[in-house]
């Protein structure tokens, strides 16, 4: 989940949750759907989870966190603080509230600590705020204010990998990039208005405009780098590992991938993107780190890291769902459904997205809906477009009122299912070329007729999935610890993600590493 506020948002460890072809299967999906109509379990299904939700031990508590240090009366004097102030709030309502855990604040504390003790602006104080949110994300706000998600903190290994990220972001704050990128957006968005409303006919003029956003995606880019080279100066003069940011660079990469298992690799879809190549940050990170002497120089504090998350959650939490595999299961809302064998499971903001072979997605969401209307009149109430009205067909899942239909959109067929439990509707909306159509009512009656309703020993029985730390004694190996990790497939690729642990390495006795358990 990305964050919308008003001002710019500048930041170097984002990771977006969906991969480009993805999000053209969800483009697809869309393609059906009026956006007037749809409303996400996020949203329209939040109330009724939030009251089931609120007797699970979900292990935050959503709201600000401890400050680490005396903020607003250090900022009253800076200009930008009321910047970073006013959308603060907006950045924890996008991104769940924040994640409380004193342990984890104090780890986090000593690493700002150490970094705002060398820093070159001495009178600037910072906020910051971890977030509650499974997604690798890091970014900052005029004003001071810093956030990173718990998601990033799962996948950092060390107090100098996390100690990059945050200084990364001061560097933001202190070039003022946030300020600057509002400026160079607001003149773009100037000139855009002029050559479109004055000069549309002009090839010359269409031209510039397109100079200009290209400049505009490279300055972005420029701002990055910059960042880079001031926050890796940062953690060497503070006595960390300055080989650090190269490192997290590396393991991002690597998660990026294991994350988009069926994304095709296209180089020239990141050619105006926000943020320069991972090779390159990569080779100019470790040229900048080598200002401060070979790799292993600095200090890791590895043991302290690890400790300060023992236990912190991971993944998603009871009130976004659960997925366990090809399971998703929501005990707020108390409903559980399974996706075939080769399918990867996305709980993302706006829906549960699943992704398969054949370019076949699946979108999974619900709407309130009064109990006295009909499904069949719901499902031809125009929020579908290209609707087969003959393909209408009523259903029971278990002991559930159901309906499905096909329709068509642009180069996908699809099958759309509803099911109503009260005063709720969930849907499923399954995607697949024309070409490969053929397939599409076996993988969606599948899907759809898992559905069900939890019992209560099954909701009482699910417990959110949480970052462990175990060392491993004389004669374990990757394949052994790894199978401790539940929840999650490919256990051996997580371990080694999460580790940082090459295909060819191993463990070794009396080291700690990352496990995912309940």
């Amino acid at each position: 989940m990305l964050a919308t506020p008003c001002l710019p948002v500048t930041g170097m460890f984002q990771m977006r949750p969906l991969g480009a072809q993805l999000m053209r299967r969800a483009a697809a999906l869309m393609l059906v759907t009026s956006l007037g109509a749809c409303t996400s379990i996020g949203n329209s299904l939040q109330e009724a989870a939030d009251a089931e939700s609120a007797k699970m031990q979900t292990g935050y508590m959503p709201g600000p966190s401890r400050d680490p240090v005396t903020f607003e009366g250090v900022q009253k004097g800076d200009p930008q603080s009321s910047i970073g102030q006013s959308q603060h709030p907006k950045i924890l309502a996008t991104y769940g509230g924040a994640y409380n855990d004193p342990k984890l604040e104090q780890t986090l504390a000593t690493i700002v600590g150490r970094l705002a003790a060398v820093t070159d602006d001495q009178t600037r104080a910072y906020r910051i705020t971890v977030l509650n949110s499974p997604n690798v994300n890091a970014f900052a706000l005029p004003g001071g204010y810093l956030y990173v998600t718990r998601g990033l903190l799962a996948l950092a290994n060390d107090s100098a990998e996390v100690a990059a990220v945050i200084a990364h972001e001061m560097g933001h704050v202190t070039a003022n990039h946030g300020i600057e990128r509002q400026r160079r957006e607001q003149a773009a968005e100037l000139a855009g208005r002029v050559v479109s409303e004055v000069l549309a006919s002009d090839a010359a003029g269409r031209a510039a405009l397109a100079r200009g956003r290209l400049s505009l995606a490279s300055f972005s880019r420029n701002q990055e780098l910059q960042a880079d080279a001031l926050g890796i100066r940062q953690i060497g003069r503070a006595g960390f590992d300055a080989f650090a940011a190269a490192r997290f660079l590396r393991a991002m990469d690597a998660y990026s991938h294991f994350r988009n298992a069926f994304q095709a690799e296209n180089p020239n879809l990141d050619f105006l993107a926000s943020h320069p190549g991972t090779p390159q940050r990569i080779d100019l990170a470790e040229n900048h780190a080598r200002q401060f002497g070979a790799p292993g120089t600095g200090a890791t504090d590895r043991d302290r890291y690890l400790s300060g998350i023992d236990g912190m959650l991971f993944g998603d939490s009871a009130v976004e769902g659960y997925v366990r595999g090809h399971d998703f299961f929501h005990p707020g809302l108390g409903i559980t459904f399974r996706v075939p064998e080769g399918f990867v499971i996305d709980n993302t903001a706006e829906a549960v997205l699943a992704t398969g072979p054949s370019d076949t997605a699946i979108r999974f969401d619900g709407v309130a809906l009064p109990e006295t209307t009909p499904l069949r009149d719901y499902i031809t109430s125009g929020w579908i477009g290209g609707l087969d009205p003959s393909s209408i067909q009523p259903e029971r899942i278990g002991n559930l009122e159901a309906v499905s239909a096909r329709a068509t959109g642009g180069e996908y067929v699809f099958d759309v299912t509803v099911i109503r439990i009260g005063g709720q509707v969930y849907r499923f909306l399954t995607a697949m070329p024309s070409a490969a159509g053929e397939g599409i009512q076996r993988t969606a009656q599948g899907v759809a007729s898992s559905f069900r309703l939890l019992t209560p020993e099954e909701k009482n029985s699910l417990k959110p999935l949480r970052i462990r730390i175990v060392q491993a004694k004389s004669g374990d190996t990757v394949d052994s610890i790894s199978r401790k990790i539940v929840g999650i497939d490919r256990k051996e690729e997580i371990f080694r993600l999460l580790n940082e642990i090459p295909e060819d390495g191993g463990v070794s006795a009396g080291t700690r590493y990352k496990i995912v358990a309940e």
